[in-house]
């Protein structure tokens, strides 16, 4: 059996996730990088990595995935890194219970049903490292947003509890909060919004065209954008670390988050948030 530490990482098919998993492999830990489709699975074979199909929106595809990575380590998971996700933009008022459905399944539910899976083999082997991908829109909501922030919101604190629970199990509980960060994640949340967003009939039609823009324009990155590699970094402290943070702040824009919502009331962090 492979003795190196062994690493599952969700969402490796390109941005954070696939970064993670490189960046970790070349540290020495042994990567499982899942992907949510076979074929992105079968590219990163091809790049040398073992590869389980994992779809958190498939209760099946999470045992199955997990027990492919305990059956070749021989029955030990050290960490886990939770980071598959995706957006569907939109009013709040215009996301149907359908929508919001979808994506509380992938985003939150699929993560806990992973997670709770993955806890018995680290308490059964004494230790074990948990880290969540959130989001400064785990912090501080925006508009236009509303699904995404309240998965994010809903996993700040069932993270929160959870490592207030595993205290003492040797098992560590981190949050990894990026803000502008290059990725698909726009790209990918296209095909969301057209299936579930009827902007056409929204009372808010005139106010989508700026959305519709940011979107569906291939613009250069934000000013405050940093390469997922910023993310990785992160990642090596939450996993190697004797004492891993509960939260890692990774761009200007979480660091200033975090910090406003502390010091401001809601109107004035509204306000802020209100104007960019």
């Amino acid at each position: 059996m492979d003795t190196s530490r062994s690493l599952l990482v969700t969402g490796s098919s390109s941005g954070i996730g696939l970064t993670a998993a490189r960046h970790m492999r070349d540290r020495g830990w042994r990567v499982f990088a899942s992907c949510r489709a076979q074929e992105d699975c079968a590219r990163l074979r091809d790049e040398g990595f073992e590869a389980p199909r994992l779809d958190y929106a498939d209760p099946d595809s999470v045992a199955s995935g997990l027990d492919q990575v305990l059956e070749a380590t021989g029955g030990r998971l050290d960490a886990l890194y939770n980071n598959g996700a995706f957006a569907c933009p939109g009013a709040v008022e215009d996301l149907p219970r359908e929508a919001l459905r979808e994506i509380f399944e992938t985003n939150l539910f699929g993560w806990h049903d992973l997670t709770t899976r993955a806890i018995p083999v680290m308490r059964a082997q004494g230790h074990g490292r948990i880290v969540n991908c959130s989001s400064v829109l785990g912090l501080v909501g925006v508009k236009w947003r509303g699904a995404y922030v309240a998965t994010k919101f809903a996993l700040e604190g069932l993270s929160d509890v959870l490592r207030l629970e595993m205290a003492g199990s040797g098992i560590h509980v981190s949050l990894i909060e990026p803000g502008p960060v290059t990725s698909r994640i726009r790209a990918n949340s296209i095909p969301h919004f057209e299936r579930w967003v009827d902007w056409r009939n929204s009372a808010r039609r005139d106010e989508y065209e700026g959305l519709l823009h940011r979107l569906y324009e291939e613009r250069g990155p934000d000013r405050f954008e940093l390469p997922p590699e910023a993310v990785a970094e992160k990642l090596v402290h939450a996993l190697e670390a004797k004492r891993p943070r509960p939260r890692y702040y990774v761009t200007t824009p979480t660091y200033l988050s975090g910090t406003l919502r502390r010091l401001l009331s809601t109107r004035a962090l509204d306000w802020v948030v209100a104007r960019g």
